[in-house]
C-alpha cells in the first residue's frame, strides 16, 4: 500500500487510493483521513458480545459530490467485500481512541490500529 504520513497518504499515495475508491463511487472527490490498519467488530447479541468480523483493512474517510456528503470504507485485506459505510444523521459514532464505536443497523465499532486524526469526524 501507499506511503502513509501523520497527516495520512501523502502524494502519488493519495492518488491512488483515491482513484481506487472512485471505481467504486465516482461520486467521492476527496479523502479527508485515513486509518492505516482497523478491524470491524459488530455486538453478538445472543453471546453479548463483540465479535470480530472478516472485515480488516484500510479506512478511508472522504467527501463527495453527491448527497450523503460523507463516508467511509474500509478496503478488506481479507476478501474483495469491502465495508462502505455513508455518514448521514442516522449514523449515530462516537470517538473513543483507538476505538471508532458507530451504530447502524448492524450494530458495529471500528478498532483503529493504526493512527487516526481523531479532528477529522467533528467536522463530517
Amino acid at each position: 500500500m501507499a506511503a502513509v504520513a501523520a497527516g495520512g497518504l501523502v502524494g502519488k499515495g493519495r492518488d491512488i487510493s483515491l482513484a481506487a475508491l472512485q471505481r467504486h463511487d465516482p461520486y467521492i472527490n476527496r479523502i479527508v483521513d485515513v486509518a492505516s490498519q482497523v478491524a470491524l467488530y459488530s455486538f453478538g447479541h445472543r453471546a453479548n458480545e463483540w465479535e470480530k468480523t472478516d472485515v480488516e483493512g484500510t479506512l478511508f474517510v472522504y467527501t463527495r459530490s453527491a448527497s450523503p456528503k460523507h463516508g467511509f470504507t474500509i478496503m478488506n485485506r481479507l476478501s474483495m467485500e469491502n465495508r462502505t459505510e455513508p455518514i448521514t444523521k442516522d449514523l449515530d459514532f462516537q470517538l473513543q481512541d483507538p476505538f471508532l464505536l458507530y451504530r447502524n443497523a448492524r450494530c458495529e465499532f471500528l478498532n483503529t490500529l493504526g493512527s487516526f486524526t481523531s479532528e477529522v469526524w467533528p467536522n463530517v
